[in-house]
């Protein structure tokens, strides 16, 4: 697929990649009262899907282990809410960032005993979690475990795959619709890694920040995800000056409404991706998300597919 050759997503009837709220940092940097007004303005607005994990948040803090969730719950319960489009990812035993899992078919089978019952109707979506296996066997009782989370309603998804092509293989047999999630930016993307499931709107992005990086070094404080994920705020990356350029060419233009962060270039190369379903995005802050919103609609309105051209002409993100 080439990248260079974005589709129109202005015309009529056009199908727009989904925003998917994350919670990765949940109980970690944003704490209970942020993550309860984020998921305020989020429901506030009509969006209904929230990304979660067994294992959020990674902060290797064993007491904080499935606090996300459990924040979750609690506003779930505190408002009554019935119509929610969770998507839980299961597998991890620990929030200490290790590759330690279970994924047989009677831990799945449990784990979606247990979701079922905590959220009840607002859980959409179940999803592998960081499999490293590559024994076909083991990963054919996962599939075995899909099969009957699909019976009771659910969808199902990928995420972490280390060999994607014994997923795509089995599925020979199993035929299930996979959702699958990515890392995906201007910097790096998983997206060739699954080359056997491309052809398809099925890839749910994340991380399209780029880990939280920002086009103005001056920007970043303290409490920035990426200084929180440890991540190096002196040397920036080279695509920068690319990027930079990108948008002062684009924002010379008339007639449009300017690029001014990089959560924006972020967005728009998801937004263009023909494989992508869904844009999940990591907002720590009620104003930043409204920022996220208020451009996602400007998306849908505005025709920026120059910038994905520019962004993506040699930049190591190829599709």
């Amino acid at each position: 697929m080439n990248s260079l050759h974005p589709p129109d997503r202005l015309s009529a009837g056009t199908r727009f990649p989904a925003l998917i709220l994350g919670s990765a940092m949940w109980g970690w940097n944003t704490p209970k009262d942020t993550a309860f007004a984020l998921l305020d303005e989020w429901y506030a607005h009509g969006f209904r899907a929230v990304d979660a994990a067994t294992n959020y948040p990674i902060n290797k803090r064993p007491s904080d282990f499935r606090m996300s969730e459990k924040i979750l719950l609690e506003w779930i319960h505190a408002h009554g809410i019935c119509d929610l489009e969770v998507i839980m990812k299961i597998g991890s035993v620990d929030n200490l960032f290790t590759p330690d899992h279970i994924l047989t078919k009677s831990f799945m089978l449990m784990m979606l005993d247990e979701y079922q019952y905590l959220f009840k109707n607002n859980l959409q979506t179940l999803m592998v979690h960081w499999d490293n296996r590559a024994d076909a066997e083991e990963v054919n009782e996962t599939f075995e475990a899909f099969v009957v989370a699909k019976s009771k309603g659910l969808k199902l998804g990928l995420s972490g795959i280390r060999h994607p092509e014994i997923y795509a293989d089995l599925n020979k047999k199993f035929n299930l619709d996979f959702s699958i999630q990515i890392k995906h930016n201007v910097l790096y993307s998983d997206y060739q890694r699954y080359v056997l499931f491309h052809g398809s709107p099925r890839f749910i992005t994340y991380g399209v920040n780029a880990g939280g990086l920002k086009l103005d070094a001056e920007k970043y404080t303290e409490h920035s995800t990426l200084k929180t994920r440890g991540g190096d705020i002196e040397n920036e990356p080279p695509v920068l000056r690319k990027i930079r350029q990108v948008i002062t060419d684009f924002n010379a233009g008339k007639n449009k409404l300017p690029i001014t962060d990089f959560y924006q270039v972020g967005m728009i190369n998801a937004f263009y991706h023909t494989d992508v379903q869904g844009i999940l995005i990591g907002v720590t802050k009620v104003e930043q998300l409204r920022q996220n919103l208020r451009f996602y609609r400007t998306l849908q309105e505005m025709d920026y597919s120059e910038v994905y051209v520019g962004i993506n002409n040699n930049s190591g993100c190829d599709e």
